[in-house]
């Protein structure tokens, strides 16, 4: 199952995922910017952003698969994106703390030549130990998680801050498999 194929974002981590599923693919990252101030609830948020980038990318290379994604956390209705600074990390980190938020991706499959527009989201509820000033201090310090919506990494140092995952692992990483894989491999029978 090696299509031509297109990942539209330049994370690491959705990068690393693809690869770890055996998936061949370049690496080419949509121009999109996101508008948090866009009226729209969190699992329309990231199907329209993870469709926004999948088609930016597909509309000069139609003869592939296009693969976009968006993530948020979301905590008491406010979309978490990726922090601006140490301060809004810190800010973001404590708000987290001791609480439950959920993580939502959304994944867009575009071929432009074929007619294929697939795009799905996936929901994960994460819950937090309580953090103290001195962990999260150190946490950004150390990592550096201002490329990471909510401002963290689960599958770094900051594992230890995470009490429960109801839902996919994966999808709090940024790229949720499971859900992918059964729509993608639908598409290509």
């Amino acid at each position: 199952m090696n299509p031509p194929l297109i990942l539209a974002s330049a994370s690491p981590r959705r990068k690393q995922l693809l690869e770890q599923i055996n998936l061949k693919f370049e690496v080419i990252p949509s121009q999109v910017i996101e508008n948090f101030d866009i009226d729209l609830s969190p699992s329309d948020f990231v199907e329209y952003y993870a469709k926004k980038k999948a088609v930016d990318v597909a509309k000069s290379h139609s003869d592939y698969f296009v693969i976009g994604a968006d993530t948020i956390v979301v905590i008491n209705g406010n979309i978490l994106g990726k922090p601006k600074d140490r301060y809004d990390s810190f800010r973001m980190l404590s708000s987290l703390s001791g609480n439950t938020h959920t993580v939502f991706t959304g994944v867009s499959i575009q071929h432009q030549n074929h007619g294929i527009n697939k795009t799905i989201h996936v929901a994960t509820d994460v819950t937090f130990n309580t953090l103290n000033k001195n962990d999260i201090s150190y946490y950004i310090d150390t990592y550096q998680p201002f490329d990471k919506a909510g401002s963290y990494g689960i599958q770094d140092w900051f594992s230890v801050c995470v009490k429960k995952i109801d839902g996919c692992f994966y999808n709090v990483m940024g790229f949720p498999l499971s859900a992918f894989y059964q729509n993608f491999s639908s598409l290509l029978k």
